[in-house]
């Protein structure tokens, strides 16, 4: 059942940005928005059926028979949200419920669609409701940034599965077996270990394929003398966690081991330098630094790390483009890498909070290259 608690303060925080903004309703439907607003667990899945209204002392949610009772049980009979599965389109019902709570100025998700905005402004004529309809620019995305207590032990449960698959891998890689076989033992071990779901598809990339940041696992045959770079997560109660390692099957070669090298120093500095309000993109500067300085600064050309939380990349973000400072109590990736073409890749990936004193990773695997098979 939702943390009531937890909730009631998410809501709040929502409450306070409307009446800054002058907003006397705010209508949304992006599923991890609402997700974190109700804290209705393993409730949503890739649909956009629900749509909410919330107002200064109101609560509404619409949904459909397909998530009603779910709704009920995930809530209970305390809740504070009136819950509808109203047979009626969305917009009109939104329309509805804005006409009676009286609302003049009711903010809308900008991740709401142009269709559903057209036909809530059409629904408002035909019952003679005049208001404004400004549009939110990632308004609670920005709030979802600083993580509660309850959000940040689902994170560290997650973490403690992903890592756990990471031992046991280990013990699988070996030459002869196929990314794909990786990725599903990988997931599969994940999943029978306390995981509810994936937080995203998973990389295994071998050998030359590791200079492919984003590759996707074939029918590659692992080699004895390749990299395998993995990056994975274990979903759970609709939290992520991320993390990369990069094994080598057999012992290393003289250039292998170098790469690695420069990537954990560039990891461990930076995880060292982040401290709260510290700008995004002076992290991933420091990261370009230490590579270029090791003469690789051509093969790192992603962004050092991103938000986690109810999605996979979320804001804040260490990327060169962040000119933003990253407040405690929000959660993200530290990930520099290094691909060379043709060749290999590695890639050192933890992620962690940010806390009064400086950055701390809730990966507990070690950083040391491990050499398997």
């Amino acid at each position: 059942m939702a943390d009531a608690k937890a909730c009631a303060g998410r809501v709040e925080r929502f409450r306070a940005l409307m009446g800054e903004r002058g907003y006397d309703a705010a209508i949304l439907r992006n599923n991890p928005d609402l997700r974190w607003l109700t804290g209705a667990e393993r409730t949503f899945d890739g649909e956009v059926a629900h749509t909410a209204v919330v107002t200064a002392d109101g609560l509404w949610l619409h949904t459909d028979s397909r998530y009603f009772n779910t709704f009920q049980e995930r809530l209970g009979a305390d809740t504070p949200w009136q819950i509808d599965m109203e047979l009626v389109d969305p917009a009109e019902w939104a329309a509805r419920v804005v006409s009676m709570a009286h609302a003049r100025v009711v903010a809308i998700e900008d991740s709401c669609s142009l269709a559903f905005f057209d036909a809530f402004n059409v629904a408002c004529a035909k019952q003679s409701t005049a208001c404004l309809v400004p549009r939110m620019h990632g308004d609670i995305v920005g709030l979802r940034i600083v993580k509660d207590a309850e959000e940040v032990e689902l994170m560290r449960h997650a973490q403690r599965i992903t890592d756990a698959a990471f031992e046991h891998i280990c013990g699988f890689v070996k030459a002869g077996v196929t990314e794909q076989e990786i990725k599903v033992e990988l997931e599969n071990y994940m999943l029978t270990h306390g995981a509810d779901a994936l937080s995203f598809d998973t990389i295994v990339a071998a050998g030359p394929n590791g200079a492919n940041p984003h590759a996707q696992p074939g029918e590659y045959v692992v080699r004895e003398g390749d990299m395998v770079v993995m990056d994975y997560g274990a979903g759970y109660h609709d939290y992520h966690s991320d993390m990369t390692r990069t094994v080598c099957v057999g012992e290393p070669g003289e250039e292998q081991r170098r790469v690695y090298d420069v990537v954990r120093l560039a990891h461990e500095t930076c995880a060292r330098e982040a401290r709260p309000g510290c700008i995004g993109s002076d992290i991933h500067n420091l990261a370009v630094e230490v590579i270029t300085d090791a003469g690789y600064g051509d093969y790192f050309k992603h962004g050092l790390g991103h938000g986690v939380g109810l999605e996979i990349h979320e804001q804040p973000s260490f990327g060169r483009l962040y000119d933003k400072p990253v407040p405690v109590g929000s959660v993200i990736t530290i990930e520099p890498g290094i691909y060379l073409p043709g060749r290999f890749g590695v890639r050192l990936e933890d992620f962690g909070i940010m806390g009064e004193d400086g950055y701390h990773p809730f990966t507990k695997s070690g950083h040391e290259l491990r050499v398997v098979g």
